[in-house]
């Protein structure tokens, strides 16, 4: 597909939003010759402070007012976190006006010898995916970042002087949606459940944008075989000619598959003969952790290393180098024969239900926001793990009701509070409900902002009480 070049000297451009995005577009674009306006909703005062340094450098800043289309916009770059039914969005369609994403805005800047990107989305397990892809890469002496929704900015990336071989990008629906020029040489869809549905209005429409991903793949369209809805988005996919779908799965794979044989990741995708070969790339225990879900995001990113040309030795030496980042399945303390796990990533069913498979028994603490979710079958497949239950948080009747209906004879702590303080009190409940042998698992299955500033907060408050607990016997 090609891209018009475009003629920024003099282009008005709004962008839509300050922040991490936001700011980076703005002083991009101005040092290009774009004539910018950044529009905000907010009007508080690190905005005032960041509208302000814009405004040193000779940007227009408009506060308080994120719904009127400045007079004159020729082009809208929008950070990812505005709403395709934002008034500013409808202005602009009904003025012909076009709308990026900053994704998509690092896309069209990239120079003609710009390195490939290897992409990934799902719902879970970007974040790790992408980080095990780039260990991957290093490990074969490539020269490469985990860029995108994480790590490096994408525009530092294409705009920076540092050359890259390949880029390993992670990118969320909201990034993809905004994303329609976005060609990857190989990409993945790890997994697909109901996410941001209020953002995108539907689960079709969820689906729809992750799948975009695979536009234009040139290599390899990866999905995961156990998830029929990713292989389903490959199928509708307009590819280039040659482009193959690759499956990775935790069982035996077939042709063009990458799975699991007696406790080896083995590759019968990227071979000679895929019919009756399989090629061997590393051990389950080279993956850090080792957790079912886990395993599927170390298939995942192989298969786009494969995809590129990677060496078999490569992904073993680059699982084993990788380390998760915090509280994502991170062990914590064992205190008196007691796995204390921090999964407080886990900010949705899908999470839950992953992170509950890896682990039996189980002292389950859960709870938060739950942001439309239904509890009801996590419940129902995570049952005859469960040793007992703490829920906290403001939607935690949610999950105490499912509980009720499947699984009734769980002993289950509702704590009613939802101060940060609740930590403490339900890892020193979980610690009473659980025994040798048990994994006491933070894997709330909800968002974490009633409580506390995020998902790290969360997970580092339980860190707390628990390394609080190993010390005193008591938190």
């Amino acid at each position: 597909m090609g891209i018009r070049k475009v003629s920024w000297n003099g282009k008005r451009v709004t962008v839509a939003g300050l922040g991490v995005s936001g700011i980076p577009a703005a002083r991009v674009l101005h040092g290009l010759g774009a004539l910018v306006s950044v529009v905000n909703d907010g009007d508080d005062e690190r905005s005032r402070a960041q509208a302000e340094e814009l405004r040193a450098e000779g940007i227009t800043v408009r506060l308080g007012d994120g719904a009127t289309l400045p007079e004159g916009t020729e082009l809208i770059v929008t950070t990812p976190g505005w709403r395709p039914d934002k008034p500013l969005f409808t202005a602009a369609a009904e003025a012909g006006v076009e709308i990026w994403g900053d994704v998509e805005l690092a896309w069209r800047l990239r120079g003609p010898d710009a390195a490939p990107w290897l992409a990934v989305t799902g719902t879970n397990g970007k974040t790790t995916t992408v980080r095990m892809l780039a260990s991957i890469l290093e490990a074969a002496g490539l020269r490469t970042a985990a860029v995108g929704n994480i790590g490096v900015s994408l525009l530092d990336a294409v705009l920076g002087e540092e050359t890259y071989d390949v880029l390993a990008v992670e990118l969320s629906s909201y990034q993809l949606h905004w994303a329609p020029s976005v060609r990857a040489h190989s990409a993945a869809v790890l997994n697909l459940a109901p996410d941001h549905l209020d953002w995108h209005g539907s689960m079709e429409a969820y689906a729809a944008d992750k799948g975009r991903i695979y536009e234009g793949n040139t290599v390899a369209c990866v999905y995961n075989v156990a998830d029929k809805a990713t292989e389903d988005l490959v199928r509708e996919a307009d590819v280039e000619e040659g482009c193959r779908a690759i499956g990775f799965t935790l069982g035996t794979p077939g042709p063009s598959q990458l799975g699991v044989v007696e406790g080896i990741l083995v590759d019968r995708a990227f071979v000679e003969n895929r019919q009756k070969q399989a090629q061997e790339l590393a051990e389950v225990a080279d993956v850090n952790p080792p957790a079912p879900h886990n395993v599927a995001n170390a298939l995942a990113a192989a298969a786009l290393a494969r995809a590129f040309g990677v060496e078999p030795k490569a992904v073993r030496d680059g699982l084993r180098a990788f380390r998760p980042d915090p509280h994502r399945i991170e062990l914590v303390e064992d205190v008196q024969g007691v796995v204390y796990v921090d999964d407080s990533k886990a900010t949705n069913t899908h999470a839950a239900e992953a992170s509950l498979a890896a682990y039996d028994p189980i002292v389950w603490i859960a709870g938060g926001l739950a942001k439309g979710a239904t509890f009801d079958e996590l419940v129902a497949k995570s049952a005859e793990r469960l040793r007992g239950v703490v829920l906290i948080g403001a939607d935690r009747a949610l999950i105490r009701e499912a509980l009720a209906r499947h699984a009734p004879e769980v002993p289950v702590v509702d704590l009613d509070r939802t101060d940060t303080g609740a930590m403490s009190a339900a890892v020193q409940e979980a610690a009473r409900l659980a025994r040798p042998g048990d994994t006491v698992l933070l894997a709330p299955a909800c968002a974490s902002m009633d409580m506390f500033a995020n998902y790290n907060k969360r997970g580092e408050a339980f860190a707390d009480a628990v390394r609080t607990l190993a010390a005193t016997g008591r938190v």
